[in-house]
C-alpha cells in the first residue's frame, strides 16, 4: 500500500454512520495513537481510540485556531486535561501541521513530525510522556496530574473575558476566544476539579466548555469501586450547563453539543461524552487493559482490522486526511488569523495606547516606569510586618501594570492583597475587567487558575497563608516546570502567628518551595528588602516567585548606615563588613 491509497473506513461496534473521509481522519487518529504507544512499548493508548471522534470535531470543526500562528493571542485554547492521552493531542498536532515556535515566532518546521510520533516518550522528543508547554508547539499547558489543566482552563476562561473587557472596542471586538478541556473520571474525582468547576459556575464563564469522557474505567477497574456520583447533578447544581452525548461516534451529536455550548449565556458548559476505551480492540476495548499499556502486537492487528486498516502499517497518514485538515482548521485558522490581523492594524491606529499593551503582553514585557512609585522605606526601629510593607509595594506596582491581576484564597484583609487604587474594582460575572479576583477558599483552584491567566499573558498573583501552601504545591510545582511568572503572596509564615497554634505555623514550608526546581523563593527581612523582591520577581518572567512574608513587625534597616536593600537582586549581600575588615566566623 502507498500512502496514496487510503484503507476502507471502518466503525466497530457502534450503530452512528459516520462520513467516510471524517471516518477516515479519526481511524488516522487512533491508529497513530495506537502506533506511538506500541513504538514506546509503553503509554495510554484506550483514552486516544475512544475520543478521537470528539477530538476530531473539535479541531478540524470547530476551533479557531491557525496551525501556522499557534502563538497568536485571540486562539482558542484547548487543555488535555486527562495528558496521559497524549499521542491523542500529538496525532492531532502532526495532522493540523501545527508550526514549532521558535525565538523569532513560527518556524518552517513542524511541530510534531512522523518521526516526531515515533520517538514518542523518549529523550529529547518533542512528544514527551505527557505534554509540555514550551516544549512542543501547541501544548497550551502541562498537564499529567489529573484535574490541573481543568484550573488551568478557568485560569484562560478569565483571562479570555478579562482581556476583552479592557481592550475590546465598539467595532472591535479583539478578544473572544473560547476554552475547551477534554478530561476524563479521574480529573472529575480530584478535588481541584470541585473548586475550579465552583469558580466556574460562580463567575458565568460561558466561554468554557468541558468535554468529560465518560468511560467508566480506571486503572484499577470499573470507576464503580470508587465513584458512584451524579456529575451531571454535581455540575448543575455549580451553575454549570449540563449535555450529553450519548456516544461519542455519534459526529451529529458531538457538533450540536458544542454549538449549543457556544451559544449558552447562563454559564460554562459540561458536555458528558459516552465512550469506549479502547475503542476497536476485541479483546481490551471497555477494561482497564487498554488504559496504561500497549495493546501488544496482536490485539494492535486486531483493533486496526476492525477499523478497516492495513494490519501490518504503522505511523500511516493518507493523502486525504491530510488535505481534509488542511481544508478544515488549516484554511479556516488562516482566515481567521488573517481577518483578526487587519483588524488589529485598524484598531492600532484608533487605539494606539492600548494596542501598544498588546504588544507588550505578547512579547511578556513590562511596560515603561512601571515600578516609578515603588515606596522608599524610612530607618524605623518599630518598623513594620512584611505583608504590610508588600501591600503597599503591590498597589504601587499593579497600578503601572495595568494587566497584573489577582487575588487572594479568602484572606485579602490578613494577606494585605486588595488593589485599593482608582478602577481597579472586584473581578465578577458582571465585571469580568475587575483587578480583584476574590477567589475564595480554594488554593489549589487558585493556583491552577493563575497558572491559566499567566499562559494567556497576564501577570497573575495569588495569595493565602503561606502554611497552606500545602494546598497549592501541585499547580506552584507546574508553573515552575513551565516557568510561567506567576507571583504567589505568602503571609504569617512562622511561629510568630503564635496563638493559632501549630496547624497554622509554617515550619518545613520554607524548605519544601525551595526545593522545587525554578521555583524562586525570596523572604525579605524588611520593607525596603519587599521592595527589592517586588522589582525582583516581577523582572523575572520565566519563572514564578513566592514571597514569605510575616505577621508580625519587622525593623526597617537604617539604610544609610547598611548596605541597599537591592543587594537582594543578587541572592545575597554583605549587610555590614566586619569591624576588623576580617570576619572571625563564616557559616
Amino acid at each position: 500500500m502507498t500512502e496514496k491509497t487510503a484503507p476502507t473506513a471502518g466503525c466497530p461496534q457502534s450503530d452512528q454512520a459516520i462520513d467516510p473521509l471524517a471516518a477516515l481522519a479519526i481511524n488516522t487518529i487512533r491508529t497513530l495513537s495506537i502506533d506511538g504507544v506500541e513504538a514506546a512499548k509503553s503509554g495510554h493508548p484506550g483514552t486516544p481510540m475512544a475520543l478521537a471522534p470528539a477530538a476530531y470535531v473539535l479541531y478540524n470543526e470547530v476551533l479557531k485556531y491557525d496551525p501556522a500562528h499557534p502563538e497568536w493571542l485571540n486562539r482558542d485554547r484547548f487543555v488535555l486535561s486527562c495528558g496521559h492521552a497524549s499521542m491523542l493531542l500529538y496525532s492531532l498536532l502532526h495532522l493540523c501541521g501545527v508550526r514549532q515556535l521558535g525565538p523569532n515566532g513560527p518556524t518552517d518546521q513542524p511541530a510534531v513530525s512522523l518521526d516526531d510520533l515515533r520517538r514518542f516518550r523518549q529523550l529529547d522528543s518533542r512528544c514527551p510522556g505527557h505534554p509540555e508547554h514550551g516544549h512542543t508547539s501547541g501544548v497550551q499547558t502541562t498537564t499529567g496530574p489529573l484535574g490541573q489543566g481543568l484550573g488551568n482552563s478557568v485560569g484562560m476562561a478569565i483571562a479570555s473575558r478579562w482581556l476583552a473587557a479592557r481592550y475590546n472596542r465598539p467595532g472591535y471586538d479583539l478578544f473572544d476566544f473560547r476554552v475547551y478541556a477534554l478530561c476524563g473520571d479521574g480529573d472529575i474525582m480530584e478535588g481541584v476539579s470541585a473548586e475550579a468547576a465552583s469558580l466556574a459556575g460562580h463567575l458565568k464563564l460561558t466561554n468554557l466548555c468541558w468535554i468529560y469522557d465518560d468511560n467508566g474505567i480506571t486503572i484499577e477497574g470499573h470507576t464503580d469501586l470508587a465513584f458512584s456520583e451524579d456529575v451531571a447533578a454535581r455540575f448543575a447544581g455549580y451553575g454549570w450547563n449540563v449535555l450529553k452525548v450519548a456516544d461519542v461516534n455519534d459526529l451529529p451529536a458531538l457538533r450540536g453539543a458544542l454549538a449549543e455550548a457556544a451559544r449558552c449565556t447562563s454559564g460554562p458548559t459540561l458536555i458528558i461524552v459516552r465512550s469506549v476505551i479502547g475503542f476497536g480492540a476485541p479483546n481490551k476495548a471497555n477494561t482497564h487493559d487498554a488504559h496504561g499499556a500497549p495493546l501488544g502486537p496482536e490485539e494492535t492487528k486486531l483493533a486496526k482490522k476492525s477499523y478497516g486498516w492495513p494490519e501490518d502499517a504503522q505511523f500511516f497518514v493518507p493523502d486525504e486526511v491530510r488535505a481534509l485538515f488542511a481544508q478544515g482548521i488549516g484554511s479556516r485558522g488562516s482566515r481567521q488569523r488573517s481577518a483578526w490581523t487587519e483588524l488589529l492594524a485598524r484598531y492600532r491606529q484608533e487605539y494606539p495606547e492600548p494596542a501598544a499593551e498588546l504588544d507588550l503582553i505578547a512579547a511578556g514585557r513590562l511596560p515603561e516606569g512601571w515600578d516609578a512609585e515603588i515606596p522608599e522605606f524610612p530607618a524605623d526601629a518599630k518598623g513594620l510586618a512584611s505583608r504590610a510593607s508588600s501591600g503597599k509595594v503591590l498597589n504601587a506596582v499593579a497600578k503601572r501594570i495595568p494587566w497584573m491581576i489577582g487575588g487572594s484564597a479568602d484572606l485579602a484583609p490578613s494577606n494585605n492583597t486588595r488593589l485599593n487604587f482608582a478602577d481597579a474594582g472586584d473581578l465578577s460575572a458582571d465585571n469580568p475587567g475587575g483587578r480583584n479576583l476574590h477567589f475564595g477558599i480554594r488554593e489549589h483552584a487558585m493556583a491552577a487558575a493563575c497558572n491559566g491567566m499567566a499562559l494567556c499573558g497576564l501577570r497573575a498573583f495569588g495569595a493565602t497563608f503561606f502554611v497552606f501552601t500545602d494546598y497549592m504545591r501541585p499547580s506552584m510545582r507546574l508553573a515552575a516546570l513551565m516557568g510561567l511568572p506567576v507571583l504567589y503572596i505568602l503571609t504569617h509564615d512562622s511561629i510568630g502567628v503564635g496563638e493559632d497554634g501549630p496547624t497554622h505555623q509554617p515550619v518545613e514550608h520554607l524548605a519544601a518551595l525551595r526545593a522545587i526546581p525554578s521555583m524562586l523563593v525570596i523572604r525579605p527581612a524588611d520593607a525596603n528588602e519587599v521592595a527589592a523582591a517586588y522589582r525582583t520577581a516581577l523582572m523575572c518572567n520565566n519563572r514564578p516567585t513566592a514571597l514569605v512574608l510575616t505577621r508580625q513587625n519587622l525593623p526597617t534597616i537604617d539604610r544609610q548606615k547598611y548596605a541597599s536593600a537591592d543587594g537582594l537582586a543578587r541572592g545575597a549581600y554583605v549587610l555590614a563588613e566586619a569591624v576588623s575588615g576580617r570576619p572571625d566566623v563564616v557559616l
